[in-house]
């Protein structure tokens, strides 16, 4: 800290002015007086306290690196798979998509929290992700609806961050090494090998994570779109759908857009039975994104199966990676997976170009599908499948989020698909 006095007494100072007589070289002596003082606490110690945070947390990745940084919100220690997320925006709707559980999300775009975090932009009731790693936290919030720092609000739902940490060099290294299993500490009881032998001995593959995330009992969703942000209700066309929707860690923001299209919605857990769902009669069933292998939860699967050709189904992320095995196809993992929020993909059937926000470590491998089945989008970056049809079964299913707005509406047209698709089933009943 700043020193609270200082006296400095100098004799023989210099003159400021040039003199017509010889200067006298005669050697002078200049005399300073210091004193300083500090706190009490730092007296005491004989140390004085730093005016900034010093590194107190690592990040043990399992290829034995360790990466020194400083932390914010919780402190402990945790585990979990790192990837990385170009989104330039919308860390608080990261931090709420069920989809990241047992994950560590690395952000790519230097400076995170300067918007703070607010109630509306909430994906879910809480946040699933293991811990947020970024470059730079913001020292300062500017936003008209901020409510809370961000580092506060980790803190209040015990979640780790991290910052000061070279993010680009980590990205390098999981875009060519893939996806790594990390250990995010805090604790200097932990040397650096027990973190690395933690981190070898997790791993996420085959481990199901949907049932952590889902609810517990069915509930009828009523919140709706609020007037402001709610671009396209005019397109209603006043008939109302049932729709049925499997919480495999379904996002806030789907619920809302199919409710912006009229739809009376019943959201059921990631393990209700197939038989229950179809005595409800709906009009379609839409099986949500959510994280994790989906060849970790065969019971999903058979439930999708059991459904397939009694009512029309819509597949989003986790939910297309179910309908692909269902329909007899395999699913693979990729190398550092898709997440952010500025993918291209092309719908094969228009031509058009969809800037989409993707996140998924999983694909459906189309080569295996059987025929009848479609391909209706692919990723342009790495030419995966990104959408399947079977139009005979009335199956449609895309592998990004059509309710999240990175185009900023490119996607949205995909609900208006569903509704039409329970529309002509309707009519051919």
């Amino acid at each position: 800290m700043g020193s609270k006095a200082m006296d400095l007494a100098v004799s023989n100072p210099l003159c400021c002015f040039a003199s017509r007589t010889p200067p006298d070289r005669s050697p002078k002596v200049r005399t300073f007086t210091v004193r300083c003082s500090s706190p009490g606490a730092a007296l005491a110690s004989g140390l004085a306290q730093r005016p900034w945070k010093t590194w107190d947390a690592r990040l043990a990745l399992e290829d034995g690196s360790i990466w020194k940084a400083k932390s914010f919100g919780a402190t402990g220690t945790q585990v979990g798979e790192v990837v990385f997320n170009t989104s330039l925006t919308g860390y608080q709707e990261i931090l709420t998509d069920p989809s990241y559980a047992g994950q560590f999300v690395l952000m790519t775009n230097p400076h995170i929290g300067n918007t703070g975090v607010n109630l509306d932009d909430e994906e879910s009731q809480q946040c699933f992700l293991g811990g947020l790693v970024i470059r730079s936290l913001s020292i300062s919030t500017s936003n008209w609806r901020c409510a809370e720092t961000l580092g506060d609000y980790l803190a209040e739902r015990n979640i780790m961050g991290i910052y000061d940490v070279d993010t680009r060099a980590i990205t390098r290294r999981l875009r060519q090494d893939g996806s790594l299993i990390g250990v995010l500490s805090t604790e200097e009881s932990k040397a650096d090998e027990e973190l690395l032998d933690l981190s070898r001995s997790w791993d996420i593959v085959g481990v199901d994570l949907i049932s952590g995330v889902s609810c517990q009992t069915p509930f009828e969703w009523i919140d709706k779109t609020k007037s402001e942000w709610d671009f396209n209700n005019n397109r209603r066309d006043g008939e109302t759908f049932h729709v049925v929707a499997y919480d495999f860690g379904i996002k806030h923001n789907i619920l809302r857009r199919l409710a912006s299209y009229g739809c009376k919605i019943t959201v059921v857990p990631s393990t209700w039975p197939a038989s229950e769902t179809l005595k409800m009669k709906p009009d379609g069933v839409l099986f949500s994104n959510g994280p994790g292998d989906p060849s970790a939860v065969p019971y999903a699967v058979e439930t999708v199966k059991q459904i397939l050709g009694k009512a029309p189904v819509f597949g989003i992320c986790m939910g297309h990676q179910l309908l692909g095995q269902a329909l007899g196809g395999k699913t693979f993992k990729m190398k550092f997976g898709h997440h952010g929020g500025n993918h291209p993909v092309r719908n094969l059937r228009t031509g058009d170009v969809e800037i989409s926000a993707q996140n998924h470590n999983y694909a459906v491998d189309p080569a295996s599908l059987p025929e009848g089945v479609e391909v209706t989008h692919v990723n342009l970056n790495d030419g995966s499948c990104a959408g399947l049809a079977y139009p005979a079964r009335n199956i449609m299913s895309l592998q990004y989020h059509p309710e999240a707005s990175p185009g900023p509406h490119d996607s949205d047209n995909a609900f208006r698909e569903f509704i039409e698709l329970m529309k002509r089933a309707k009519q051919n009943a």
